[in-house]
């Protein structure tokens, strides 16, 4: 199937509220455009260098998602451009973010990376980290970027039972917060779901999938 079958099959069984990232890392500019011609707009990379390229390369109207782990030396790169960072997992790269935006005269959005998987190899807060950074003073001053919501990932398995109560679980921290409303931080975004258990996390109240592999082919 093309890439564009692909992307019609995903988007007609997608609800409405939930929005479709393409993740594109890896991949040609001319698969990236084929998917822009279908009609996606947002599109995922994770690391800033080729995502830096590519925005260079294509239409000024796409949305570009950084989605990988954020080196914070890097992160000048993506400011003039980027439309949010889903992989915030500390206070510094927040701090950093905010700097390099005000630069920019822009405010980039953001999600904090929660770390939910039983894998070590994941990147991401817990739930005392989370609230840590939430009550500092130091993000609460930050006034160039905003926080409009969690992101995780679930443990690689094939047991769907496990995969909910990581996702439920992130949904749970997700609605306790939904209530913090500041300038810098209103959470309206829920980021789980990856092309192997997006249909689950939706279930779970995701409201943006990261989908790569089922639309553009496995890597």
């Amino acid at each position: 199937m093309s890439i564009q079958s692909n992307l019609n099959e995903i988007k007609a069984e997608l609800p409405a509220h939930v929005t479709l990232v393409a993740v594109s890392k890896t991949k040609p500019v001319s698969d990236l455009m084929e998917a822009y011609n279908a009609g996606q707009r947002i599109f995922g990379e994770n690391k800033i260098q080729e995502m830096a390229v590519k925005y260079d390369q294509m239409p000024k109207d796409i949305q570009w998602h950084m989605i990988g782990h954020v080196q914070t030396n890097k992160v000048k790169y993506m400011a003039p451009f980027v439309s949010l960072v889903h992989g915030v997992d500390s206070l510094k790269l927040l701090a950093e973010i905010n700097k390099q935006a005000k630069k920019n005269n822009r405010v980039i959005d953001c999600l904090l990376q929660m770390h939910i998987a039983e894998e070590e190899t994941k990147f991401g807060m817990d739930e005392s980290e989370l609230n840590e950074l939430l009550a500092s003073d130091e993000f609460r001053a930050m006034e160039s970027i905003k926080v409009i919501g969690l992101m995780g990932m679930a443990t690689f398995t094939e047991d769907e039972n496990q995969i909910t109560k990581e996702f439920t679980h992130l949904k749970s921290i997700f609605d306790n917060l939904s209530g913090l409303l500041t300038d810098n931080c209103q959470l309206t975004t829920l980021s789980m779901g990856m092309s192997g258990d997006y249909n689950i996390a939706i279930e779970c109240g995701s409201t943006m999938v990261r989908i790569g592999s089922s639309i553009f082919g496995h890597r």
